[in-house]
């Protein structure tokens, strides 16, 4: 079956009186790949969970295949949904466990047993039949559940982080192939996860989470080179933030500041194709935040500066090596930077940190920010993380959550 259209308008989830989702408008295309993305307690499970009718909406308008579904329930949504535990039934060996759907809806035991046959070929479980899930490694039991959601042959495809239990290595292996199948079937996919690489090398588009509103829909190229917000660009990585003054002229961006040995003259980037400054607010000039990435950036001697780049000048503190390059920690006057650097620079030695044009995203300051960003503090999980979970109250116990996942 191939993927149905989901459109989202102004909708809005509490719970009890507390509002969690705000005005969330999203339309996605037939067969198309969509990661939602966050930091915990921004709602993105709320969301998904509210889609496949487990939550009910305070607002808004819910519509899959150009008809709407807010008032149906879940199992008429034509919608399966895998969840990060699996919820496998730990008694059925791994063909009970796919074909319990289909015993749910009374299909023939001959017809199960084919569509069984099929799911096991489809997703590389051959052999592993008559095998209790009890005795799978984790990267089986996840295919195992797959299967299971893709026995009902469902136009649409809810993943709630379904690889986070797995290893690193695991991981990246059923990432590929949960892609490669989900284009092979078509299936309109939405997914929940927490982890930048996974969205980004198995979405069509990624959409950014912020306390319960969408700060960003965008290509994964879109998002990580222009992000739209600060928010976004330092949830993607570009936690390294300093304060400058910028001018606008003749196309070209004029950036000055503190550490700045003269003011740089850096070229604009108007679009994505463009390569240059990113500035999504366009103003014509005044303070601002500039914000990169670690590994966008470069450490050099102080007496060989390259064109077209940013150099703020400081001091090295201390480094970590990571295997393929170290990460320096370097002060720059009040402010402490990282920077990957592919050699071992010492403590205490001087260097400029360059940052090229493109990887500048320039933002209005925040207020409320701290007035000395640093580079190596990590954003902070906000105080509602796990919010849903705790709203929802005692989870359900792994046969609800079979039963619930074959709707």
């Amino acid at each position: 079956m191939n993927g149905l259209p989901i459109r989202l308008e102004n909708l809005d989830v509490s719970y009890g009186d507390v509002p969690v989702l705000h005005g969330i408008d999203l339309a996605v295309a037939p067969g198309e790949f969509i990661a939602l993305l966050g930091a915990s307690g921004c709602g993105k499970t709320t969301l998904l969970r509210a889609l496949a009718g487990f939550i009910p909406v305070a607002a808004g308008r819910i519509e899959v295949g150009g008809e709407p579904v807010g008032a149906l329930p879940p199992e008429r949504r034509n919608m399966a949904m895998m969840f990060q535990s699996y919820a496998l039934w730990p008694h059925m060996n791994t063909a009970q466990n796919i074909g319990y759907g289909l015993r749910l809806r009374r299909w023939p035991k001959a017809r199960i047993a084919e569509r069984v046959r099929e799911l096991v070929a489809l997703v590389g479980l051959e052999g592993l039949e008559r095998r209790n899930v009890t005795r799978l490694s984790g990267g089986q039991r996840q295919r195992v559940a797959l299967a299971r959601a893709l026995a009902i042959d469902p136009p649409i495809l809810l993943l709630d982080e379904p690889l986070s239990n797995l290893d690193a290595r695991i991981r990246q292996n059923m990432r590929h192939e949960v892609r490669s199948l989900q284009q092979r079937l078509g299936l309109t996919t939405i997914l929940v996860t927490h982890d930048r690489e996974e969205a980004m090398s198995m979405a069509d588009r990624m959409v950014i989470l912020d306390a319960g509103r969408i700060a960003q829909v965008g290509t994964p190229e879109e998002v990580y080179q222009r992000p739209a917000s600060a928010f976004v660009a330092a949830f993607m990585g570009a936690e390294n933030a300093y304060p400058v003054n910028v001018r606008r002229e003749n196309g070209a961006v004029l950036v000055s500041g503190p550490h700045l040995a003269a003011e740089a003259r850096l070229p604009f980037a108007a679009s994505l194709e463009e390569s240059g400054v990113h500035c999504p607010a366009g103003r014509g000039g005044g303070p601002m935040v500039a914000r990169f990435r670690s590994e966008a950036a470069a450490l050099v001697e102080t007496d060989r500066l390259p064109e077209a780049h940013l150099a703020l000048s400081g001091r090295v503190t201390r480094q970590s090596y990571l295997g393929n390059n170290y990460r320096h920690s370097v002060r720059v006057g009040e402010h402490e930077f990282l920077v990957d650097h592919p050699r071992r620079i010492a403590a205490d030695r001087t260097v400029a940190i360059c940052i090229p044009a493109g990887a500048l995203n320039l933002f209005e300051p925040d207020p409320d920010a701290d007035p000395h960003p640093a580079s190596h503090q990590e954003t902070e999980p906000r105080p509602d993380a796990d919010f849903d979970a705790a709203m929802r109250g005692p989870a359900p116990s792994t046969p609800a959550l079979a039963k619930e996942n074959t709707r």
